[in-house]
């Protein structure tokens, strides 16, 4: 008997640039993924987070779990700016993790020159 669709948690278990970003979404190693996204040292997860979500350490738990691996962490907070709450830059810094709030495109386009210079970075991107 035929399996109906299975739905699965998104995940692409490798380190790939960002190739395009817009309409809700992400293009990156020959894929599409509507929404946002995490760029770990472990791979790329989908991320539960739309713009106006509130930046609390729980919603960053996955970048905090790999933290030995990551020495900057790149937060696309949307179409503007929104600096990091305390309460999430001192999660971070405990863990010796630089952060940098910027819009989506700066971080995706600033992800993309560090990944190119296996530089130890990893992106929080909220999708525009």
């Amino acid at each position: 008997m035929a399996k109906g669709i299975e739905i699965r948690n998104a995940h692409f278990p490798g380190r790939a640039p960002i190739d395009a970003y817009g309409n809700g979404g992400f293009r990156f190693a020959d894929m599409s993924h509507r929404g946002s996204l995490l760029c770990l040292p472990s791979g790329i997860y989908g991320w539960d987070m739309i713009l106006g979500d509130a930046l609390t350490p729980d919603r960053f738990q996955k970048v905090l779990d790999e933290a030995a691996q990551i020495e900057v962490l790149l937060v696309g907070t949307g179409t503007e700016l929104r600096p990091l709450p305390a309460e999430l830059k001192a999660a971070l810094r405990a863990r010796q993790i630089s952060s940098d709030p910027m819009s989506t495109g700066a971080a995706v386009r600033t992800f993309n020159i560090m990944l190119s210079e296996s530089r130890a970075v990893a992106a929080a991107l909220i999708a525009v």
